[in-house]
């Protein structure tokens, strides 16, 4: 099992949408970083978990835990002219963009805020809190999840 770290603006896609949807599941669509698309591609599985994170929001912060249910097929959304997430040069027959599907498993008691993230120093290598480092998707080692998820508590 591998865990990662999911990031969402709540103005766009919260994770109390997460919970309004069906059978509190969606697909994660939308991402147009290669390094980001590779990991949901090649190596998110069926039972990985996943830190939800609300990304541009006040405060930035880790919000719950889903897993993932349905392994990576194209983004429909990048064949569709209609989608903000369009993208001409993705073809159906050969696909550039891809998608995972999540579910919910818990909302923390209280939001985890990027400030508490950075001060925890069992954190300080973790990827998010990198300099340069914005990828949507990034790995966690089982360590950092399992942190996350005590703060959250």
């Amino acid at each position: 099992m591998k865990y990662w770290l999911m990031k969402s603006e709540p103005s766009v896609f919260s994770i109390d949408d997460l919970a309004k949807s069906k059978n509190q599941t969606t697909y994660w669509d939308g991402v147009r970083n290669y390094q980001a698309r590779n990991y949901m591609r090649d190596e998110m599985k069926v039972g990985d978990k996943v830190i939800f994170y609300h990304s541009n929001a006040e405060p930035p912060a880790a919000v719950g835990i889903c897993e993932v249910v349905k392994e990576a097929y194209p983004d429909f959304t990048a064949f569709d002219p209609k989608s903000k997430y369009y993208d001409p040069k993705s073809k159906k027959e050969n696909p550039t963009w891809y998608m995972v599907d999540i579910k919910l498993v818990e909302k923390f008691n209280r939001p985890v805020s990027l400030e508490e993230i950075k001060k925890n120093p069992k954190l300080k290598n973790m990827k998010l809190v990198q300099r340069g480092n914005r990828l949507s998707v990034m790995p966690l080692t089982k360590n950092e999840f399992e942190e996350i998820v005590k703060m959250g508590k």
